[in-house]
């Protein structure tokens, strides 16, 4: 394909009509006629031999292409947008990016407000997006951090991606403050027989402690099934149940939650929080800014120096 024959303005066009799915919708977006994107939707349908939007009834419906072209379409956006609007060197204080970390509550609650304070402080124009991270996006993150900067997941789950270590945390077990096991302490039995509040359970996703206690053979009865951390207190809270949760989050719990945090009965290993991004990005320097940004905010929103951690000065570490 000779891609100087094409025109860019289509992919604008195509990621507005694809996120919207609505000419209407998508032309009040870009600050056009409905006319004029008509006209391009036309020039993409005999592009890609497709219709792209069907109407039924009174909506439009992505065709089985359009499906697949609406992620893509935005990767490449992104993309362009980085080329076009790409510096020698990046001044944080006349900056109007917008940096998209994908995220769990969990790093949230311990990171989100010492990165977004610094970055008000020192890049006043740029907006911070935490958008939450799932075992789907993991699963093809290598695509998502073309269109994301960073991702916040420990070791063990991604390769041949860059990656910083960022804190050390620990893994406790929770229980209902007036659980009979508080003043007996658990046991693995307690592991086996108690109903559990699991997180990110599936085949191929899990956390590392979890993950770490089936290989050992234990085998945990999943009563409830959550993606996220801060919900657990409530689900465990006044029930027999037990979950495996943070350290660090368990400290910010108000002191009437409800829940105990009592230690593993097992090695669950240390938790090590990271952040990861694509190795394109390796060199760009709003990106080196970013990242030196979130080891900063570390520093200080956990208050152990990041050289504590063994593999932390790995800024360009491939795993």
């Amino acid at each position: 394909m000779n891609l100087a024959s094409l025109d860019l303005n289509l992919l604008v066009s195509l990621d507005a009509l694809l996120q919207q799915r609505s000419v209407t919708r998508a032309a009040e977006q870009m600050g056009l006629s409905q006319p004029a994107l008509s006209a391009s939707l036309a020039r993409l349908r005999r592009h890609f031999d497709d219709e792209l939007l069907t109407r039924v009834g009174n909506e439009y419906r992505l065709t089985p292409l359009a499906v697949q072209l609406r992620e893509l379409a935005r990767i490449a956006l992104s993309g362009v947008e980085r080329v076009f609007t790409a510096q020698p060197e990046f001044d944080p204080a006349s900056s109007t990016r917008e940096f998209t970390l994908l995220v769990s509550d969990y790093v949230v609650a311990v990171l989100g407000d010492t990165v977004a304070g610094l970055l008000a402080e020192e890049a006043p124009n740029t907006r911070l997006r935490l958008s939450t991270h799932s075992p789907a996006v993991v699963d093809r993150a290598e695509q998502a951090l073309l269109s994301a900067d960073l991702l916040f997941l420990p070791p063990g789950f991604l390769t041949d991606l860059s990656r910083r270590d960022l804190y050390r945390d620990e893994w406790v077990c929770v229980v209902a403050a007036e659980n009979p096991v508080v003043t007996t302490g658990l046991t693995v039995e307690d592991l086996e027989t108690l109903p559990w509040v699991a997180t990110y359970h599936g085949p191929t996703a899990s956390t590392p402690a979890a993950r770490q206690m089936r290989m050992l053979g234990i085998e945990p009865r999943v009563q409830v099934v959550v993606e996220n951390f801060m919900t657990v207190p409530t689900l465990v809270a006044g029930s027999d149940r037990i979950a495996l949760l943070q350290r660090r989050l368990v400290d910010l719990m108000p002191l009437n939650s409800g829940i105990r945090a009592l230690p593993c009965p097992f090695d669950a290993g240390p938790l090590i929080e990271a952040m990861w991004w694509h190795p394109v990005f390796d060199d760009d320097p709003e990106h080196t800014y970013l990242r030196d940004l979130v080891v900063r905010a570390a520093q200080l929103a956990v208050g152990v120096p990041t050289t504590d951690i063994d593999s932390a000065d790995t800024d360009q570490q491939k795993k």
